[in-house]
């Protein structure tokens, strides 16, 4: 049975109770057939000391993201999702509003998953590119 994309999305908020993705106030809003989208607010929480978001707070909003997609579209049920590599490239600075990363799949392989994480401010502007390599191993 395929979940609705209210269903799925509730289910991305279970999973951040108690973790960074709730410290750094994340949360994902919208979800299609391979990509998933979260958002997190620019607050001086997440600035670096000049006042401009954190590249590490960027790379955790790209990770979460990602690998809550390899979540939904994989059987979690029969494997642990893990991130394998990330690397990100920050193209533009941002100070304040949202910032919104969406995940896509490029290869979904049995055991490596590929991800194109990108970054964008409330007007669309690009602010990151992020790359995700996730594995799922199996469950004992």
């Amino acid at each position: 049975m395929k979940l609705s994309e209210e269903e799925i999305l509730a289910k991305c908020t279970v999973m951040c109770k108690n973790t960074l993705m709730e410290t750094l106030d994340i949360s994902f809003c919208e979800v299609g057939d391979d990509y998933l989208v979260a958002k997190m607010p620019v607050t001086p929480k997440v600035h670096q000391p000049d006042g401009v978001l954190h590249g590490g707070a960027m790379v955790a909003l790209a990770e979460s993201v990602g690998s809550a997609a390899s979540h939904i579209f994989l059987d979690t049920d029969k494997f642990y999702i893990r991130g394998l590599e990330i690397s990100a490239n920050h193209v533009k600075s941002i100070k304040e509003g949202y910032v919104y990363a969406k995940a896509e799949i490029v290869h979904k392989g049995r055991t490596t998953q590929l991800w194109d994480i990108k970054l964008r401010n409330e007007e669309g502007k690009l602010i990151s590119i992020v790359k995700l390599t996730t594995i799922a191993l199996a469950k004992s």
